[in-house]
């Protein structure tokens, strides 16, 4: 029982870390609804984006079976480099740009089979997620068969979750806003904590990180606030 709260705790964990900034372009997406772009489009792309992401992660997992354990898990060194680099840099992504993502071309050899649409979204949910691989694939060569197929369950599960969390963030501006103004904050520290855990296997530890981290990005805070008011 305490392996599948563990894994469907890391599903959850490593999902929310990695998609946050997903919410925000879900949510200008189904801003944009039209007779000829519907929400249709949106779910299917979103998946199709995302299953293209976990099949690229995928060998992560086949690489556990041959790498010895312990090897493995220094591969969680590589989210909590991504967060630690993401909290020194701070860099935001203006609502302009996260717009112009919103209408990349995709050309696809499946394309007489699904909506140019749909292969817009796939092709920016793929994207905005190649980032996510890196984080995937040392959580994959750490995991199990058993907890492997979890977590993936809980990840395409928390798919739909996002598309309808995005579709309700459309009536509530103000929320939306909030996470554009301060994911870059918390998702780096949850992805130091993710990799705590893959290195270590210890919540008391994970959590530790996840509270040092977040103090540390609200001072870095603090002193960028000064330099930013002079300018």
């Amino acid at each position: 029982m305490s392996g599948l709260v563990t894994a469907i705790t890391t599903g959850i964990t490593a999902f929310s870390a990695t998609n946050i900034d997903d919410i925000v372009i879900l949510t200008l997406l189904f801003s944009q609804i039209n007779k000829t772009f519907r929400s249709r489009h949106i779910l299917t792309g979103q998946y199709l984006g995302f299953a293209a992401l976990i099949i690229a992660s995928l060998p992560g997992f086949l690489g556990g079976l041959i790498i010895p354990q312990d090897w493995i898990r220094l591969l969680g060194l590589m989210p909590i480099i991504i967060g630690v680099s993401s909290l020194i840099k701070r860099e935001e992504d203006s609502p302009e740009e996260a717009k112009e993502e919103t209408e990349p071309s995709c050309p696809s050899i499946i394309s007489s089979f699904i909506s140019p649409q749909t292969r817009n979204v796939a092709a920016i949910a793929f994207a905005n997620g190649s980032d996510n691989i890196s984080v995937y694939v040392p959580l994959f060569a750490n995991s199990e068969l058993d907890s492997l197929l979890i977590i993936l369950s809980v990840f395409f599960s928390l798919v739909g979750v996002w598309c309808y969390a995005a579709y309700k963030l459309t009536y509530l501006p103000a929320i939306a806003h909030f996470l554009t103004e301060n994911g870059n904050s918390f998702v780096p520290c949850i992805l130091i904590g993710l990799g705590v855990f893959i290195v270590t296997e210890n919540f008391n530890w994970t959590l530790f990180s996840v509270i040092s981290s977040y103090i540390f990005s609200l001072i870095l805070g603090f002193n960028t606030q000064p330099s930013s008011e002079e300018q």
